[in-house]
Order: structure tokens, then sequence, then C-alpha cells
């Protein structure tokens, strides 16, 4: 019999949660990002959700946040025509980059000097943070609002994203090198350096395909619209979510639907797993975070693994390892996820 999901939930936010990014492994663990249409971004401890501080200064929806490879810094990208870069540390706003429209997507390269941007007016911008003055250089030939861009080949190209279209460009040159385009609206993209895999998604395809050539690699079909999707670091399995409420994961090899539960009370808006590939992250609708056990039952962060007792009969069941707060509408998710062991679902509120 198969364990079920026990998840931790981070509540906080009073509207929906519209994009989340892990950092890299630092030496005090690794961090967590939310982006909110409360315009009050969240920074969490990635591995147990505990809330650490919230990014006061936009005055609109926020749509896009990153954090740096070591969690120093953080990026913002919002409907108040603004991204804005912060101290991670301390929560201090470093600078504000005005736009001419609403900002969806922001970026650090890897030695977090150069912070790319995309948005509703359809360019690409990238600033030099050693030099907030000086004006950023453009790309243009986006055709509609980008919705995401991301630095990928060792920070050597870009990608990014707008309703129907991929484009791939150098970074010397501020060239396209290839495009992909789709028929129908793309939700998402990830890019995962190690193998240089991009992970798109749009209606209920979640493709990968190449992120030097933009060559398809393979894709699945999912039994919903998915609105995001994201790749093990081992790659192993890929979770996606999207507009049934449900979490999906599959085999990344066999593509076999390996387990679906309903996750949210909303449609969820972005997944993406840890840095250490032990958790993913889920946002929704429904104004909460979501942290799930990659490997359901093994004693990690706030989850520990409780044996059965010799000669009891008992099957080992997750718990969580302080007092537990449980709500009646969760419930509703342990009715509905599988071959549940216990009535009802016991949850964390981070």
């Amino acid at each position: 019999m198969a364990m079920r999901q026990t998840p931790l939930t981070c509540s906080g936010h009073t509207r929906p949660v519209v994009d989340l990014a892990f950092s890299g492994i630092t030496p005090y663990g690794y961090f967590l990002i939310s982006a909110c249409k409360d315009g009050k971004p969240m920074l969490r401890q990635g591995d147990t959700g505990d809330w650490i501080g919230t990014f006061l200064g936009h005055k609109g929806a926020v749509w896009g946040a990153t954090l740096n490879k070591d969690a120093t810094k953080a990026a913002t990208a919002a409907a108040d025509f603004t991204a804005k870069v912060w101290d991670a540390v301390s929560g201090d706003e470093l600078m504000t980059l005005a736009h001419k429209h609403i900002v969806k997507t922001v970026d650090f390269t890897q030695d977090s000097n150069y912070l790319l941007t995309g948005g509703q007016d359809k360019l690409l911008r990238i600033y030099d943070l050693n030099k907030p003055e000086a004006e950023p250089k453009e790309i243009s030939g986006h055709t509609s609002g980008i919705k995401k861009a991301l630095w990928c080949s060792e920070d050597k190209q870009i990608l990014s994203a707008d309703d129907k279209t991929v484009r791939l460009w150098d970074h010397a040159t501020m060239t396209e090198v290839k495009s992909l385009n789709f028929n129908m609206s793309v939700s998402s993209m990830e890019y995962i350096p190690e193998g240089e895999i991009l992970v798109i998604t749009y209606g209920r395809s979640i493709a990968f395909h190449s992120a030097v050539s933009l060559d398809p690699i393979k894709s699945f079909e999912a039994p919903a619209t998915i609105n995001s999707a994201s790749l093990h670091p081992e790659k192993e399995f890929l979770v996606a979510g999207g507009e049934d409420f449900k979490l999906y994961k599959y085999d990344y090899n066999s593509g076999e639907e390996l387990e679906s539960y309903k996750g949210h009370f909303g449609p969820i808006h972005c997944v993406r797993f840890s840095p250490d590939g032990e958790l993913y992250a889920s946002g929704s609708e429904d104004g909460t975070l979501r942290l799930w056990q990659t490997v359901v039952g093994k004693t990690y962060g706030l989850w520990k693994c409780v044996l059965p007792e010799e000669d009891s009969g008992e099957l080992a069941k997750p718990k969580i390892s302080f007092p537990e707060t449980t709500e009646e509408e969760l419930e509703e998710i342990a009715s509905e996820n599988s071959d549940s062991i216990y009535s009802s679902t016991p949850e964390v509120k981070a």
C-alpha cells in the first residue's frame, strides 16, 4: 500500500501565489521565494517552509520572483511597472528598475552581476547591477508579452517565452538563434543546466527540449490543462500541476504516471523541485504554498518516518516532527488522495 503525501502548508499570502523559486544549496541550507498577487513576496527556509521575511515595497501584484544561487539577493517582477532587487539577508530594497509596462519575469546570472527582465512591453532587458544608473541593454523581437526569460548555457544564451513562441538568443550578439512555435499558449518554462534541458508546458502537454538547439527530446500528455512542471535534479521524476487542482508525478524515463492527488483548493500556478530533489513546492490560486516529499515517508526536514513497532502489524506512516495543526478542509484532500492509510491528513502550517 502506498503512503499518502502529508504536505507542509505555508500560509501568509492573501491572494493567489503565481511564481516560486528555490536558491541553490548554501551553508545555511536552501531557500524559497514566492511571488503573489498580494504584492508581498515572501522568503522561506526551503526544507521546512518556515517564514523568514516579506519584501515590502511593490505597489501591485508581483508576477515573478527569484533568488540568486547563494540566496544573498532576491529579485521581483511586478505589475507596478518595476523590477526590484533586494538584499535577501537583511530584506532591504537595493534598487528599483523602472519599466514601461508590467514586468513578469526576472533572472540573475550565475555571478549575480546581471539581471534579465521581461514583461508586457515585449522587450528583454539586461541590467548591469554594478552600474544601476546605466541604461539596460534591450533585445526586441517578441511579438507579445514575455512570460518567462532565463539565462542558459552558462549565461551565454537567453531563453524567453511569449504567448505561443519560445526563443533562444545569443547574449554576446543580442540576436535570435532559433525559435519554437506552439499552437496554444505557453504556460511555463523551466531550465535545467545539467544536461541543458528546457521544460515547456502548454495546454495539457509537458514538453522537453534541448536548451542548446531547441530540438525536442520527449513530451507527456496530462489529463488536465497544466500551468507548470518541474524536472527532478536527477532526472528521475517530473511533477506538474494545473487547472484541476491536482499534482501529477511521472517517471521521466518511462512516462508512467506514478502519483496524482488533489494538491490545493484552487488551480496550481507553479511547481518546482528543491535543489536537492528531496521535495517539491507548489503555489496556488488558493493563496498557499505547499511542500511535498519526493519519496514519501522519508525522514527529511519536518517529516519524520515512524517505523512500525515490532509485531504490531501497523504500516509505517509519515509523521511531522512537531505538533500538528489540522484543518477541517483537509479532510477533503485526505478523502481524494489514493491509498490512504489513516483517515485524516495532519498538516503543518509553516
